[in-house]
């Protein structure tokens, strides 16, 4: 009989609060997806209005970079976002989507406009799309490549020279034609 009470306690928690009992903890880097993953569902607008959803980008190649006018390492690392993966592949099914975390719309557009980028820079100013994807105060700089199917092909943190090349080489793979 008192075994019966804890399991039963158990059971109704799983019924009333499934987030709660299914959340995946965060991986060493802060993310809670791993490649592999169907990307969770997500909608951006962009500062010019373009509106961008995991379901309008299934058939193409994609990055979510998480960024934000704050971070130093953002900084660092769109100059090379631009020039080694936004321009080259941009003609090739592929889009780059900056997801600046908690700033507004104007905020985001001087940040991009400060940067010099010409991929689309969308507004996460709750972070639901970043708190999908990686875990609170888990730290911003993260690009996130997911394939035609929906797949999260790969997963960046930081700005890494070799990561960084190794990520444009799968955007390479994953868009160019057979």
């Amino acid at each position: 009989m008192r075994l019966a009470f804890p399991c039963f306690a158990l059971v109704a928690a799983a019924l009333c609060f499934p987030p709660i009992l299914t959340a995946q903890a965060p991986d060493t880097r802060g993310y809670v997806v791993q490649v592999g993953d169907t990307v969770p569902s997500f909608s951006l607008t962009d500062v010019n209005g373009q509106t961008y959803t995991d379901q309008s980008l299934l058939g193409a190649t994609y990055i979510l970079q998480f960024t934000a006018s704050w971070c130093s390492v953002c900084r660092q690392e769109m100059p090379h976002l631009e020039a080694e993966v936004w321009q080259p592949f941009r003609d090739r099914n592929f889009t780059l989507l900056g997801v600046d975390l908690d700033e507004p719309q104007d905020k985001v557009a001087e940040f991009a406009k400060q940067m010099g980028v010409s991929y689309p820079m969308c507004p996460d100013e709750n972070g639901t799309v970043f708190y999908s994807i990686a875990a609170p105060k888990s730290g911003v700089t993260r690009n996130v490549v997911v394939d035609s199917d929906g797949r999260i092909a790969m997963l960046t943190r930081l700005f890494d020279k070799d990561e960084f090349a190794r990520m444009a080489a799968l955007v390479d793979r994953l868009t160019s034609t057979p």
